[in-house]
């Protein structure tokens, strides 16, 4: 089965800014031609992560006080005590949000749901370059 790599940059906020990627990815696939399939994308690093949701404005302030819920950003962390970095929150967000998610590909298309969007997290304490792989594999 053939597969595709792509790799994009995005610049970042930080402080659980969220990306939509949706549009990028989809080019990608149109690139790739597969139209059958699986598409994977990942950030590396450890303080950024991928999810979906609906990326409409009072959806994306719920989600980022629900994580700010979870993972509080003025609590004591031991990464901050070890490191001195002060973004044990964003390490731990990034953990419990993941690095990547797989979407099906059918017909040309991910089988996202309808208000579904991809969205690229960054959970730093500091504007970021990130980069983002994308990984296409099918017929």
């Amino acid at each position: 089965m053939p597969a595709h790599a792509f790799e994009f940059e995005l610049e970042t906020k930080g402080f659980c800014d969220v990306v939509d990627v949706t549009g990028r990815i989809s080019r990608l696939l149109e690139q790739s031609a597969v139209t059958n399939g699986l598409l994977t994308i990942f950030t590396p690093g450890a303080t950024a992560g991928v999810t979906c949701i609906e990326y409409e404005s009072g959806a994306v302030r719920d989600l980022k006080r629900a994580i700010e819920r979870m993972a509080p950003q003025d609590v004591p962390y031991d990464h901050d005590a070890r490191w001195g970095d002060g973004n044990g929150f964003s390490h731990v967000r990034a953990a419990l949000i993941g690095p990547s998610m797989t979407i099906p590909v059918s017909h040309g298309q991910l089988t996202l749901g309808t208000w579904q969007q991809v969205v690229v997290i960054d959970f730093d304490n500091r504007s970021r370059q990130r980069r983002v792989r994308v990984q296409i594999v099918g017929q």
